[in-house]
């Protein structure tokens, strides 16, 4: 097997931070970046540019251990990106820390990408076969050799005519030595925003890093747009086409990735959380004497609960903060260890009484049975589990680490069985019609993971997913003859 077939294309859903027009760029990102940790824990990386060198500080890592403050001597300039990594495939290896730096013929190029490219194996191995070498075992990378492309660089509108041709969901950041890019894919998988902190233009994954860095909310970077910023202001144009209707932003991003604070898809991320958990009271109600979070996403869907249900809200749970989150660690066993040390439990609010657990998802349902079996332990008598999503059923092909339905609790399994396999006494999920309740445009939402209803076609034979193309754009295949 070549090198070709052997690329996995890792699915990522990372933390992008990028500014234009501050005359300390870096720092500025590095409170972005930090904001944004939650994204991201495997690796962090900044690129900066004072307009005429580009310079670069990445590592393995949480943001904290990769930049110091010595670091921020060797990054001059007024304009940057930055980057945090979950990978949910692939190796953790320096070379696959972002954003990716290289040097084409007409200059440097960084880029910074969240999501995953579901056509990237298929124009990594034409590259290849070319003779191209890449560096790296990311989707990311792809992007860079479409920008390199003469049949792309000689031609009007070139980084519009690359992202075109990219299939799949992505925001991406990217930076030439005297401006900056952001580009969010024509269904809208990944959110992007737009700020601004005086003269200083802003770009985030979420809009708490804004907060975080004393920026403005100005808007949503919209999905199919393609967002410039150089010395002459800030530009706007359409790469693709992209109809309200058929849209697909990632509900899960709602039910845990995001952070409560955040501002995502135009809706406040707690307030969302918390309909969730009312509704979820109305949907399965129990009798009990105490609602507990499994913290720190479950936190708003237990208040919301409690607040429905009448059920008073207790801690149950004591987190240890100096523990990551365990569902965006790549390494299973690494997962195992960490739930064990992540959460403590309370005896006295537990003990001989009826308890609601309000947690965000069942996956794999290793770290749910353990939880349970933790609160027996402590002297819970009755244990009812309500989950502030559907069951989570059907492999992502977009970003979130769903790899393959046997992988999933609820993939082979009815609602009664994992209630067994985690031990609990009852155990309930949000319905899908109220995960899309606190939204207008309902239908503007990608609820596969849940539904097994793809916004895009799949092809049986190969596993394979693949976009409509938008706007009128020729094909890879096409452009290259």
């Amino acid at each position: 097997m070549d090198v070709a077939q052997r690329f996995d294309g890792p699915r990522e859903s990372c933390g992008l931070f990028g500014v234009f027009g501050t005359s300390q760029a870096a720092p500025l990102i590095y409170r972005g970046l930090f904001a944004l940790q939650h994204r991201g824990q495997e690796g962090a990386g900044i690129v900066v540019s004072d307009g005429q060198h580009i310079a670069s500080v990445k590592g393995l890592g949480l943001v904290s251990d990769v930049f110091t403050g010595k670091s921020w001597d060797n990054l001059p300039g007024h304009m940057g990106i930055g980057h945090v990594r979950y990978s949910t495939t692939g190796s953790s290896r320096i070379q696959n820390v972002q954003p990716i730096v290289v040097e084409c013929v007409d200059g440097i190029w960084a880029v910074a990408h969240n999501g995953n490219l579901v056509n990237a194996g298929r124009l990594r191995r034409m590259y290849q076969e070319a003779g191209a070498i890449f560096q790296t075992s990311t989707d990311s990378e792809v992007l860079v050799h479409l920008l390199a492309d003469p049949m792309y660089r000689n031609r009007p509108g070139r980084v519009a005519r690359a992202l075109a041709e990219l299939d799949g969901s992505f925001s991406f950041l990217l930076m030439t030595k005297d401006c900056v890019i952001a580009a969010r894919d024509r269904k809208g998988f990944r959110p992007l925003s737009i700020g601004r902190i005086g003269n200083a233009w802003v770009f985030a994954s979420e809009t708490c890093a804004l907060n975080q860095t004393m920026a403005e909310y100005v808007r949503d970077v919209e999905p199919g747009e393609l967002v410039v910023v150089d010395s002459s202001g800030i530009h706007s144009s359409c790469f693709a086409e992209a109809r309200p209707g058929h849209l697909a932003q990632c509900v899960f991003e709602m039910v845990y990735f995001a952070r409560p604070d955040s501002r995502v898809f135009g809706s406040n991320v707690h307030q969302v959380r918390v309909h969730y958990g009312m509704k979820l009271a109305a949907e399965h109600p129990v009798k009990a004497d105490v609602v507990i979070a499994v913290p720190d996403s479950g936190n708003s869907a237990a208040l919301g609960f409690s607040r429905a249900s009448n059920i008073p809200l207790d801690y149950g749970f004591i987190r240890n903060h100096y523990i990551g989150r365990t569902f965006i660690m790549p390494e299973v066993g690494a997962r195992y260890e960490s739930v064990d040390m992540k959460l403590a439990i309370l005896p006295e609010v537990v003990k001989d009484r009826r308890v609601v657990v309000v947690d965000d998802s069942i996956v794999r349902g290793t770290t749910a049975r353990r939880r349970v079996r933790s609160l027996r332990d402590a002297g819970a008598k009755e244990i009812h589990v309500r989950i502030s999503s559907p069951p989570t059923a059907h492999p992502c092909y977009f970003g979130i680490d769903f790899p393959t339905r046997e992988e999933l609790s609820a993939g082979t399994r009815t609602v009664d069985e994992i209630r067994e396999l985690i031990g609990a006494d009852t155990l309930g999920y949000l319905s899908v019609d109220g995960l899309l309740s606190p939204f207008s445009n309902r239908d503007d939402y990608c609820t596969a993971c849940f539904t097994g209803k793809y916004p895009v076609r799949i092809d049986d034979a190969g596993g394979k997913l693949g976009l409509e193309q938008g706007c009128g754009q020729l094909s890879f295949r096409e452009m290259s003859r």
